[in-house]
């Protein structure tokens, strides 16, 4: 299935709905959102205000919403107010997802808008983030998860169709380790941090990890940091935020996120970075065979560990195209 038959399911899905949606203006809600504008008999974008995202993403949500013609809604929830969060416990993702998607199925269904949305992509699913379980609690429909789309395929299509969008639009608070508080203050100096090396050079994406006295700079070019002396400037300016040592990550981030299979003779493997919560995934699927750790399906075994094995397929696009599948019907463990 080429990109554009993937878009075209989208649209099937959005078409003659009053679609709200859950909307950073991120790449994946503006698509999501620009699709909508196309086709949707109503779209409500709705914006939550944590006080933990980027410098400036509030602005561009709402100038990207704008240029869509679409209604625009922010809610204000102080996550500082909220101990649970604040203890920075391992499934924090979960409760963040939690307290914003309640406010946003809240707004929206007060607002008559019953197909709730999120850009959540099918690539997300092969990574640590138990958020999702949220999505699939609440009930909120996945268009792209549906239509098989990765983070790449996204991108590729906003860049071809010259839609704008932000790269940087993760929560700040992902920046601290887990079981570690998370604090006003630190907060403000992963945002200085982060906003002193964006605005020194061409980078895109930039996250400062705080591991207390150490930083831990990443960014999407590293040839930018190194570039005329810039590293000494960002080391000074760190250090004086109150970092005694500062590091960079030399694996540059890349948001282009798709899906790779070990693939031979038939026959694919897949470590998912997750264990597996059989009995939910087992009422989503057709089961063959369930013992104590693995669920058998005609041509695929899910194990509780994570591992995803297939066999008897003709093709690797086959292969992929099964185990993406599966992927949708998956529920993880927190």
């Amino acid at each position: 299935m080429n990109l554009q038959d993937k878009i075209n399911i989208v649209k099937d899905i959005l078409k003659d709905e009053k679609v709200a949606i859950g909307f950073s203006g991120g790449a994946d809600s503006t698509l999501i959102a620009y699709l909508s504008s196309k086709v949707a008999r109503d779209t409500l974008a709705i914006t939550i205000n944590n006080h933990l995202f980027p410098t400036g993403f509030i602005e561009h949500a709402r100038r990207t919403a704008k240029s869509f013609g679409i209604r625009h809604e922010i809610i204000d929830i102080d996550f500082y107010e909220d101990e649970s969060f604040l203890s920075n416990a391992p499934s924090r993702c979960h409760t963040c997802r939690n307290l914003m998607y309640s406010e946003i199925e809240r707004l929206a269904r007060k607002e008559g808008f019953d197909f709730i949305c999120d850009g959540n992509n099918i690539s997300d699913l092969v990574a640590d983030r138990p958020g999702i379980l949220i999505t699939y609690a609440k009930g909120f429909k996945t268009p792209f998860i549906e239509a098989k789309l990765t983070s790449r395929e996204i991108h590729e299509y906003l860049d071809a169709n010259n839609v704008p969008y932000s790269r940087s639009t993760t929560c700040l608070a992902t920046r601290i380790p887990t079981n570690t508080p998370t604090t006003r203050e630190k907060i403000d100096r992963i945002s200085h941090c982060e906003d002193y090396i964006l605005a020194g050079t061409s980078c895109e994406i930039v996250k400062v990890r705080d591991n207390g006295e150490v930083g831990i700079v990443e960014v999407d070019n590293i040839s930018e940091i190194l570039s005329d002396d810039k590293f000494n400037q960002i080391n000074d300016e760190l250090k004086g935020q109150g970092f005694r040592k500062v590091a960079l990550d030399l694996s540059e981030i890349d948001d282009n996120e798709y899906i790779s299979i070990d693939y031979d003779e038939g026959r694919f493997s897949y470590r998912l970075p997750y264990t597996i919560n059989l009995e939910d995934t087992g009422k989503q699927l057709e089961i063959i065979n369930k013992t104590k750790d693995k669920l058998e399906l005609e041509n695929i075994d899910i194990h509780e560990n994570g591992l995803i094995e297939g066999h008897g397929f003709n093709s690797h696009d086959e292969a992929l195209d099964a185990f993406m599948n599966a992927l949708r019907k998956l529920r993880r463990n927190i």
